[in-house]
C-alpha cells in the first residue's frame, strides 16, 4: 500500500491555494521578464541567427524584407519574448512542481519528476532537430521550386510565424515518449495494445510528416522515423515503469498479508 503524503492529509483553505498559485505565477512572470531584459539588447542578433537557415538559400542579391512599418522592431521583439519563454521553462516547471507536489503520493513523485525533466529536454531536442536538420531541407526545397521570374524575398514577420509554428510542432512531436508513459502509467492503455496498433502509429507518423514538411519523401521520412522511434522509446519506458509498479504493489500486498498474520495484541 502506498505511503500517504503527510502534506496531502492537511487540507489547505482555498484562499491559501490561490495565494500560493498567485505567488508562483508571479515568479514565472518575473523569470520570463528577467531573461527577456537580458536578451533584448541582442534581439537583432537573435533574429539573424534564427533566419540563417533561410538566408543561406536566398538567390544572390536577394534579402528578406519588412512590409510593415513597425516590423523591423516588433518582429525581433516578439522573437526575443518567445525565446525568453522557452529559456524560462525550467523555472516554470519548477514552480508547477512546487504547487502540485504536496498533493502527490511518494510513488507519484518518483515518476513525476523524471517526466517533468524529460518533457522540457525533449521539447528543446525537437526544436534543435527542426533548426539544424529540417529547416535547411525545407528552405532548400522552397528555393529550388521558385518559378522563373519570381524573386524569393520573404517577409520577416511571415518567416517568424512559419518557424515558430514548426518549432512548436516539432517540440510537441518529441513529447511522444512522455505522452505514452503517462497513458500507460494512469492505465488508459496497456503496452500490449500499443504494440498491437504499431502499424497504425507508423502510418500516422508519416501522415504528420507529410503535413509538416515539403512534399518530398526524404523530409517526410526525416520527421516520421524519429516520431516512430520516440513512440517505441515511450513503450519501452512504460513497460519498465509498469513492471516496477507491479513489483512494488506485490511487495506492499505481501507486507499487508504479513501484518494480517500476526496474532492480535492481548486485551488488557
Amino acid at each position: 500500500m502506498s505511503e500517504p503524503n503527510p502534506d496531502r492529509d492537511q487540507e489547505m483553505p482555498l484562499v491559501s491555494h490561490l495565494a500560493e498559485l498567485r505567488t508562483r505565477l508571479l515568479r514565472c512572470v518575473a523569470a520570463i521578464f528577467l531573461i527577456f531584459a537580458g536578451l533584448f539588447y541582442f534581439a537583432q542578433d537573435i533574429y539573424t541567427l534564427v533566419s540563417a537557415p533561410l538566408r543561406q538559400y536566398l538567390p544572390e542579391g536577394a534579402t528578406m524584407i519588412a512590409t510593415d512599418v513597425a516590423s523591423p522592431f516588433l518582429t525581433p521583439f516578439k522573437l526575443t519574448m518567445v525565446v525568453a519563454l522557452f529559456l524560462a521553462m525550467p523555472v516554470i516547471l519548477h514552480q508547477i512542481w512546487g504547487f502540485i507536489a504536496p498533493g502527490l503520493y511518494k510513488h507519484e513523485r518518483r515518476i513525476a519528476i523524471p517526466l517533468l525533466v524529460s518533457s522540457i529536454l525533449l521539447f528543446y531536442a525537437g526544436m534543435a532537430f527542426a533548426y539544424f536538420l529540417v529547416f535547411p531541407i525545407i528552405f532548400h526545397f522552397f528555393a529550388s521550386v521558385t518559378p522563373e521570374g519570381v524573386s524569393m524575398m520573404t517577409d520577416i514577420s511571415s518567416y517568424l510565424d512559419f518557424v515558430m509554428t514548426l518549432f512548436f510542432a516539432f517540440g510537441v512531436a518529441f513529447e511522444i515518449p512522455v505522452a505514452v508513459v503517462l497513458l500507460i502509467w494512469i492505465g488508459v492503455v496497456d503496452v500490449a495494445y500499443l504494440r498491437k496498433i504499431r502499424p497504425y502509429v507508423i502510418i500516422g507518423c508519416f501522415v504528420v510528416g507529410m503535413v509538416l514538411t515539403p512534399p518530398d519523401i526524404f523530409s517526410q521520412t526525416l520527421l516520421a522515423v524519429p516520431m516512430w522511434l520516440l513512440f517505441e522509446l515511450g513503450i519501452l519506458a512504460g513497460s519498465l515503469i509498469r513492471k516496477r509498479r507491479g513489483e512494488q504493489d506485490g511487495e506492499d500486498q505481501a507486507e499487508d498479508d504479513h501484518s494480517g498474520d500476526q496474532p492480535p495484541a492481548p486485551l488488557p
